[in-house]
């Protein structure tokens, strides 16, 4: 929600927060800690990306605004959204005093350790904890989270992702990546072939799997199931559409229209272009029998 209200006595956590890993996630805890002296935790959010604010283009996300938002709230914190162009000019020194006190009343300030700010992106980290400690704030810098010898950065989980290596991204994401889109209609193709499938729009502007077959964890109305998805543009159907095609494994009921929520967990092979249709469900078989 955008706010402009002074908010009283805050613990303000800082990010772009564009994919929630384990990094945020120490930032949001810094914040979350200030309760016990009796500060409303919470987090401060642009309407948009501020590189897309800046250069025009924002990197691809790990989740939809919802879902942050979602999880931000789960663990706690409040949400406050400011329009980056309003502030985008301003030194660090008048962000720290105009908008995080005297805005949302902040008394704490978490960020990370690689964290920028102010015009010209001209603040790092250590500005912020100087100009906390001149105008009587505290300030918690999260420091760098490594997850097996990597720092934990949206950068790397978007090559991870990329590159088909959920596993990676998701133990640095410390969640499951995914999405969860309405169903929607199909050429009924698997039907005939004896497996009938879902298929979904990805979000607008998420990072993009390599394209291929996975093993899925489904979600159908608060019910979890084991799933094979297609992730790209199915070769064999002959379409330039990306789209994410999904058989649940013994699941029969008709979901069109519905928000099915989907968790790729590992790579099974690439996409490929079959030279019909009955080897495409002999296929499909193969892939679900190593998913059961």
């Amino acid at each position: 929600m955008t706010d402009g209200k002074i908010a009283n006595r805050t613990a303000v956590a800082l990010g772009n927060f564009d994919g929630m890993h384990v990094g945020h996630m120490a930032v949001l805890r810094a914040a979350k800690s200030f309760e016990s002296e009796e500060l409303t935790p919470l987090a401060l959010l642009f309407d948009e990306h501020s590189l897309k604010a800046i250069t025009g283009t924002a990197p691809p996300m790990l989740m939809t605004a919802e879902e942050r938002n979602r999880i931000i709230a789960e663990n706690g914190l409040e949400i406050r959204t400011i329009v980056f162009n309003e502030i985008k000019e301003l030194s660090p020194q008048d962000f720290v005093k105009k908008i995080l006190v005297g805005r949302f009343g902040a008394r704490a300030v978490c960020c990370g350790y690689n964290y920028r700010f102010g015009k010209n992106a001209s603040g790092n980290a250590q500005t912020m904890k100087e100009i906390c400690d001149r105008l009587g704030l505290e300030c918690r810098i999260a420091g760098e989270v490594d997850v097996d010898s990597c720092a934990a950065s949206s950068t790397e989980i978007r090559k991870f992702i990329e590159n088909g290596e959920i596993e990676k991204a998701n133990k640095m994401l410390g969640h499951p990546f995914g999405f969860c889109t309405r169903v929607i209609d199909g050429d009924k193709r698997g039907r005939t072939l004896g497996f009938p499938t879902i298929n979904q729009e990805l979000p607008d502007g998420l990072v993009l799997p390599k394209f291929g077959v996975y093993q899925a964890d489904v979600t159908v109305d608060g019910e979890h199931y084991k799933g094979v998805s297609n992730i790209g543009r199915r070769p064999t159907v002959g379409t330039e559409r990306v789209l994410s095609e999904t058989y649940i494994i013994d699941f029969h009921k008709n979901i069109y229209g519905e928000y099915v929520d989907i968790r790729p967990v590992r790579f099974i092979r690439p996409e490929r272009k079959f030279s019909s249709f009955d080897e495409l469900a002999k296929q499909i078989k193969s892939d679900a029998k190593e998913v059961r």
